[in-house]
């Protein structure tokens, strides 16, 4: 039998020790410079930034994006900054506060083990 690419990306996080200290340390940054707002709701984080911020939110996307491939990144304009919507697939639900938890301004219980940004320690 052929082994097929799965479509679906694994719940996993590839940072680990100082690099995930190192990425939370840097969203935490970028949040208390540059972030207006945040909505969780279910299975989607949405964060509303200045709009002066939008190159360093990129840059936050594009990392992300490699270590936490299972997560969509959808990132627009908007009248008063910008808008960037994070959403996390089904397989991901039991993980959900702490894959959110760095992104958000408000302190949440994080895990201590490793993990990138999005993870938090959630990684398998």
């Amino acid at each position: 039998m052929t082994a097929r690419p799965n479509d679906d990306p694994p719940i996993a996080c590839i940072l680990g020790g100082s690099d995930f200290q190192a990425r939370v340390a840097w969203i935490a940054d970028l949040n208390r410079q540059s972030l207006l707002g945040e909505r969780r709701e279910d299975l989607r984080l949405t964060l509303i930034y200045r709009r002066s911020a939008r190159p360093q939110v990129e840059e936050m996307i594009t990392r992300e994006r490699q270590c936490c491939a299972f997560l969509q990144f959808t990132l627009s304009d908007i009248e008063d900054g910008v808008l960037l919507t994070i959403t996390a697939p089904e397989a991901a639900r039991d993980a959900m506060d702490a894959v959110f938890a760095p992104f958000q301004s408000t302190p949440h219980d994080q895990p201590t083990v490793s993990g990138c940004g999005c993870c938090a320690g959630a990684s398998a």
